[in-house]
């Protein structure tokens, strides 16, 4: 079966559909890279659909992708990883798990068992029902999700590389040269003083380093912003915290102390 007629395809087509915008498939990051060849050549990674003006990724990952399959394993032979196909594919999809959300951009797993699907993974392509199935998948994120993607794109505009952050409960983390920024995100709430309140005690909880290459950010959206305002400004420039509003429309402000 070619690509335009896979499962992958009539998936990918109902997630157009239901965003109203064409994918970029099988496109390419360049931080997103496979492991070195023996030439020390590293291949980019493609991943299945990219919609540029939502910020999202798609996967759809057949039943290989989490089972042993040994015909498209092919545990007798070896990858440039030094294991076989399908440790290696195991290996790439963690890998796009983690680095795609680093670079503020959404990542939606869509699997058979979604969907109408037999017990070989095989789609049964019931239209109406797996129309309704993705559209949940792709339902829009948490609002602190938003705020936090919005964030993490400024800053890797800003010349800031996102990494994984050394505290599981980090929103955000990111480094620039000898710099580190920390920060904490909130989303849109009915409880914006007290969430800005928690925010901040978040973030003093993460001051473990003296380090002063060391900054802290708190990142609110703009209901919240006056709330955050609340804590002076010469006390948020002693802790080394920044305040950063994210617009409704995504657009990000740096509120300096």
């Amino acid at each position: 079966m070619g690509r335009d007629n896979s499962d992958e395809a009539y998936v990918l087509d109902l997630c157009d559909e239901l965003l109203g915008e064409r994918s970029l498939r099988q496109h390419r990051f360049d931080w997103l890279l496979g492991d070195p060849a023996a030439n020390g050549r590293r291949t980019r990674l493609p991943v299945d659909a990219y919609w540029p003006g939502q910020h999202l990724v798609v996967e759809y990952r057949e039943i290989q992708h989490d089972q042993p399959v040994p015909h498209f394993d092919k545990p007798d032979q070896l990858t440039v990883s030094c294991v076989h196909r399908g440790e290696q594919r195991a290996l790439y999809d963690a890998r796009r798990d983690t680095l795609i959300p680093q670079h503020g951009i959404r990542l939606a797993v869509i699997r058979p068992a979604d969907l109408d699907a037999g017990s070989r993974g095989r789609l049964r392509r019931s239209r109406h029902a797996d129309l309704q199935a993705v559209q949940t998948i792709l339902a829009p994120v948490s609002d602190e999700d938003r705020v936090t993607d919005a964030f993490r794109r400024h800053l890797i505009a800003d010349g800031w590389t996102v990494v994984t952050p050394t505290d599981r409960w980090t929103d955000a983390e990111a480094v620039r040269g000898e710099e580190r920024l920390i920060a904490e995100a909130k989303g849109r709430t009915q409880e914006k003083g007290i969430d800005a309140d928690i925010g901040y005690g978040q973030l003093l909880r993460r001051m473990t380093s003296k380090s002063l290459n060391i900054r802290y950010a708190l990142v609110v959206p703009t209901s919240s912003l006056w709330h955050a305002q609340r804590v002076p400004a010469h006390i948020r420039r002693l802790l080394r915290i920044d305040l950063y509003e994210v617009t409704d429309d995504g657009r990000v402000n740096h509120h300096p102390s």
